[in-house]
This record gives structure tokens, C-alpha cells and sequence, in this order.
């Protein structure tokens, strides 16, 4: 089956240039024309690698970026107009395997694309599922929205990111400095009571009887966790 390859710019015009010559290499070709739709179809679809643009209103291309990585390890290569040093380096940090910058040849293109399959590897397991459940929790990695009872529950972007880390570590037990490193950054490793106040607020939100957690629970002299199910 030839490789499917998810194409993504706010300009029509370069989506029709990238989906000629991929097609005329045997690929086949989703198209979407901002971050968020972006985000929707690699959940849907499951494509083999994603040509990604920087600079898209609403949803940037860093940000689709950041929110494909919350379920999908899928091949990403950012394209950037600017070709700045700090927009490449910022590309790679939110998960990006690869950049080209515009303008860019057909052969560049094709030459990276072949090149990022190749080191890939794509196993069957590069994608998660992109809706999980906990119980009466739900949340939707590609909406980025939470639900309890099956109504949505509104998180801050700290609060989202606390809850995400649960989510992808179910069953096991998370320091309060792991917590923090990967939440705030290993400037507030120590600070204890920002963590305490964040995740007082997750358990109002989320659980039935935050006296009672069910779905962050305190491991006294250890840390926390999100209790694994049957």
C-alpha cells in the first residue's frame, strides 16, 4: 500500500504544488488548510508523515505539532517560510523530525520525504488511541477536550498538561519533581505548592468526591497516579 502523506498550509496554492509532485511519486494525499483540521485527520487517518507549515492563523504549526505528539509518533516535517534559526530549533523541540524551508524544489521535497520514511521505521504502534477513558473521564488528544459524565470540562492550558501526564503514565506513580520539570519547566522543581494548588483544582473538576480521588490519587511519601483499570 503506498504511503499516505497529510499535507498542511494556509495557502491553496502550495497544498496543490506539494500534492502534484508527491501523487506523481505514488503517494497518496490528505490535504488540510489550518492546524486545528490538521490535528482531526492524522486522528482519523493515520497517515504515514505529515508536511507541516509554521505559520497558519489560529492553530499554528507548532502547536498542531505539540497536539499530534499527545497521541501519534508520526514522521513530521515543518515547513517554514522563514528558514530562521530559532524557528528550526523550535520545530525539533515540539517534535518535529525534520524542516524545509520555503521556497523549496520538488527534488528537496521528495529527498527529505523519502529520507524521513526511511529513518522512521513506522511500526504499528506509532499512533495511541486519540480519545481515552477512565472511567466516567474522557479525554479527546485531538480536540484537546475533557469530559466527565459526558459533559465538557473546561481545564486551563497548566491544568490540561498536568492531566496529560496522568493520562500517558496510567498506572504509574509521577514525583512531585517529575511533575513540575515536565509542567512548568526545571526552574520550578521545587516549588511544591504551585503543583498542590493545580492539582486541587484538576480534582474539583474531575472527580465525583475530590475528598475521595479516583482518578489522581495521592501515594503518601511518593507522589501520584492515575490508577490503572481492572
Amino acid at each position: 500500500m503506498n504511503k499516505r502523506i497529510l499535507v498542511v498550509d494556509d495557502e491553496p496554492r502550495y497544498v496543490h504544488l506539494m500534492e502534484v509532485n508527491l501523487v506523481t511519486e505514488g503517494y497518496q494525499v490528505l490535504k488540510a488548510f489550518d492546524g486545528q483540521k490538521a490535528v482531526e485527520l492524522t486522528a482519523e487517518n493515520q497517515p504515514d508523515l505529515i508536511l507541516l507549515d509554521v505559520m497558519m492563523p489560529g492553530l499554528s504549526g507548532f502547536m498542531a505539532c505539540e497536539r499530534i505528539r499527545e497521541f501519534s509518533n508520526v514522521p513530521i516535517i515543518m515547513v517554514t517560510a522563514k528558514g530562521e534559526e530559532q524557528d528550526r530549533v523550535r520545530g525539533l523541540d515540539v517534535g518535529a523530525d525534520d524542516y524545509i524551508v520555503k521556497p523549496f524544489s520538488a527534488q528537496e521535497m521528495l529527498a527529505r520525504v523519502r529520507a524521513v520514511l526511511r529513518r522512521a521505521h513506522v511500526s504499528g504502534d506509532t499512533f495511541q488511541q486519540a480519545v481515552f477513558n477512565h472511567n466516567n473521564l474522557k479525554i479527546d488528544f485531538a480536540r484537546a477536550e475533557v469530559f466527565r459524565d459526558n459533559k465538557m470540562v473546561f481545564l486551563s492550558a497548566t491544568e490540561y498538561r498536568l492531566l496529560l501526564q496522568f493520562a500517558h503514565n496510567v498506572g504509574n506513580i509521577l514525583t512531585s519533581e517529575e511533575l513540575l520539570i515536565n509542567v512548568w519547566g526545571p526552574e520550578y522543581r521545587d516549588d511544591k505548592e504551585i503543583l498542590w494548588v493545580s492539582i486541587s483544582r484538576l480534582r474539583q473538576k474531575l472527580e465525583d468526591d475530590p475528598r475521595n480521588p479516583q482518578h489522581i490519587v495521592t501515594r503518601s511519601g511518593m507522589g501520584y497516579t492515575m490508577p490503572s483499570l481492572g
